[in-house]
């Protein structure tokens, strides 16, 4: 629940970044800089999308998963394009929309992390933990999972039967 709350606030700008923050008076301009420390406003697009070190978070998970495309300008494109990458069976579909909100998910905590912990996870980590988590949901919502990390890893989609 809190994860599609976090991503419903992301496709209509509502997350409090620094931007949107100082917009309602809450911080002032010059606390607006982006935690991974880039040099630009946080915004939510800047932050999701072209924050350098976030950016790459996403590319590696599309190589993940096998697939390509041109990054977008907007949130909401982007989820669109991300879930409609394999194609358009529910199945594909319905994947591509959990490991979306899922990455959403891991990068507004690793912003939070950075923001209140001053603690920095590489993104290797975090792709890490979008790979494990996604097999740990999977292994417990569908019974009849039964690959492991290494297949998972190499080839998510076949374990799915949605290659």
């Amino acid at each position: 629940m809190k994860v599609s709350i976090v991503a419903w606030r992301l496709l209509k700008d509502r997350l409090p970044t620094k931007l949107n923050l100082q917009r309602r008076g809450i911080l002032q301009a010059a606390d607006t800089l982006c935690v991974s420390g880039c040099g630009n406003d946080e915004s939510s697009t800047h932050l999701f999308l072209h924050c350098t070190v976030f950016d790459s978070f996403w590319q590696h998970i599309r190589s993940w998963i096998g697939v390509y495309g041109a990054d977008t300008q907007n949130i909401s494109d982007h989820f669109h394009q991300f879930i409609h990458y394999t194609g358009h069976s529910k199945a594909r579909r319905s994947f591509l929309q959990l490991l979306w909100l899922h990455c959403v998910w891991l990068v507004w905590n690793e912003r939070n992390n950075r923001l209140f912990n001053n603690i920095k996870t590489p993104i290797d980590q975090l792709i890490e933990k979008a790979k494990y988590h996604s097999l740990w949901w999977l292994k417990a919502n569908k019974t009849t999972f039964v690959y492991g990390s290494q297949n998972w890893w190499s080839d998510s989609l076949s374990c799915l039967g949605i290659d």
